[in-house]
């Protein structure tokens, strides 16, 4: 059994002399991959569903995985999972195009890991949580919390004291 080095890159040949309303669905599964140039996804896993359309062929993708990130309070690498789902038409023509200007290649092989790649990125949190209770870093001397506990005093800039008494008023 040959490996394929990019099995996002799919030909899709067959759908292009099919009849309109045709449709064909392909599953991944990978160990791993690297999506060009900064995102590696492990347990890829998800479809990829086209069909015919008179304009061209839609696609429907579904992918989730796995992948290294940063926890944005205690600055610690962890596992992060990760899922996206896009539509997107390949025109056949430049008539048909629709705003994100995808055509279908003169080849009819459509690489889905670029468009997977940017639909993953965007649903990324914007600040990752190694878990939802972090304590994160301290302020004063930079511990992780979640380690080892610090016994610094909470010092609390003085602009500050009036929004803390909105928080615990004084009876």
């Amino acid at each position: 059994m040959t490996t394929r080095i990019n099995p996002l890159r799919i030909n899709v040949g067959f759908l292009v002399k099919a009849e309109v309303g045709y449709s064909r669905t392909i599953e991944f599964d990978e160990a791993e991959m690297v999506l060009p140039p900064d995102l590696t996804v492990r347990d890829l896993r998800g479809a990829a569903s086209f069909g015919r359309t008179p304009q061209g062929l839609v696609v429907d993708v579904n992918l989730s995985g796995r992948t290294t990130a940063e926890c944005s309070r205690c600055l610690e690498e962890f596992d992060l999972g990760i899922a996206t789902q896009f539509t997107e038409l390949y025109a056949f023509d430049e008539r048909s195009m629709t705003e994100s200007q995808l055509l279908l290649p003169g080849d009819h092989h459509i690489d889905l890991a670029p468009l997977g790649r940017e639909y993953l990125w965007l649903d990324l949190p914007i600040t990752p949580l190694c878990r939802p209770d972090c304590k994160g870093l301290c302020p004063v001397c930079g511990n992780n919390r979640n380690h080892q506990p610090c016994d610094h005093a909470e010092d609390i800039d003085p602009r500050m004291l009036a929004l803390k008494d909105l928080l615990d008023p004084k009876e």
